[in-house]
């Protein structure tokens, strides 16, 4: 990382992020936030979603409570998360700050690493209790990042644990999500079962390498399975690449087929800002998009600034040990 870890880079990103922001984007104000229909689960969802992981990453329990609700007062009713964020408290976070109301005002995702029935079902069982809920409303196999995670999940149980947590009421819908390679994918998308949502990678450098985009978000649509964006900055290395503005590389993953798109916001400085890029969002006109992707295509072919699809260090430690990587 040329100096830096990546926790330092994340930090420091994080600010250059903000400060861009700061003098590209008007706030939203009073503007209703705009909903977009999640595939065919007949839920309407915000077209920005809140991080889990980064919600959880903000300072104390009182914080990161206070922002959550803070996001949801101002529109954001999609909420994302993972049973393995900060080993469980970004659940726990979250859990608690979906009290006093607040629970009915979103819809509810977390994903887990089961690969089989009984790894799944108690990675179901921990997530209830930390998010406090009865039922979540999106559960996602996490990290299908491994070109053996699909085989896993149809052979050792993990679908039938689905299944089976539909059919008890704990989960209303299956999803799973990936940032690595599309062909996965395609093997996921491939086996005999009705996904309700994915959760894949849209940024300005996805459709010039290994493009979730092109390849997976068509079949999406056509199947009306659920399309959630994430890493709109590529985890933050979009501001390393300098060819486009943060607002610029936000409104054009707003501006493709997707019904929400998870960010991860760590100060109420963010929240203010994608809140603005989202209740002022207007699609991109074609030339638009045309001469956004003209200006990124020689930064994105190498794969640089999309290192979740070309390097290991964005994958998860549990993922690693299933599949017996070093950590």
């Amino acid at each position: 990382m040329r100096g830096l870890s990546r926790r330092e880079f994340m930090k420091g990103a994080a600010g250059v992020c903000a400060a861009s922001l700061m003098s590209q984007v008007t706030f939203g104000g009073d503007k209703e936030m705009p909903t977009r229909m999640l595939g065919g689960t007949g839920e309407k969802v915000s077209i920005i979603g809140l991080g889990g992981n980064d919600a959880a990453s903000i300072g104390d329990d009182r914080e990161c409570i206070d922002f959550i609700r803070r996001s949801i007062d101002m529109g954001i009713n999609f909420m994302d998360n993972a049973w393995e964020y900060h080993r469980g408290r970004a659940e726990e976070i979250m859990g608690r700050a979906l009290r006093d109301g607040y629970r009915k005002k979103v819809f509810l995702m977390t994903k887990h690493h089961g690969r089989d029935k009984k790894v799944a079902l108690q990675h179901l069982d921990d997530s209830l209790k930390r998010l406090q809920t009865d039922v979540i409303d999106l559960w996602q196999f996490h990290e299908i990042v491994y070109p053996k995670d699909p085989e896993m999940i149809f052979t050792m149980g993990g679908i039938e644990a689905a299944e089976e947590a539909k059919k008890a009421g704990k989960v209303r819908f299956i999803g799973f999500t990936g940032h690595k390679d599309p062909a996965i994918f395609k093997d996921m998308l491939n086996r005999d079962y009705e996904w309700d949502a994915v959760q894949l990678p849209i940024n300005v450098f996805d459709a010039h390498f290994k493009s979730f985009v092109n390849e997976i978000v068509p079949i999406l649509k056509q199947r009306n399975i659920g399309v959630i964006g994430m890493k709109s900055l590529c985890a933050r290395y979009l501001m390393r690449a300098d060819v486009c503005t943060v607002s610029e590389a936000i409104n054009y993953a707003f501006s493709q087929p997707i019904d929400t798109l998870v960010s991860g916001m760590r100060t109420p400085e963010q929240l203010e800002m994608n809140m603005g890029l989202a209740k002022n969002f207007k699609p991109m006109s074609d030339e638009n998009l045309k001469n956004l992707l003209a200006k990124t295509k020689s930064a994105a072919l190498s794969g640089e600034y999309e290192p979740f699809k070309t390097t290991r260090r964005f994958d998860g430690r549990i993922g690693k040990r299933l599949h017996g990587i070093p950590i």
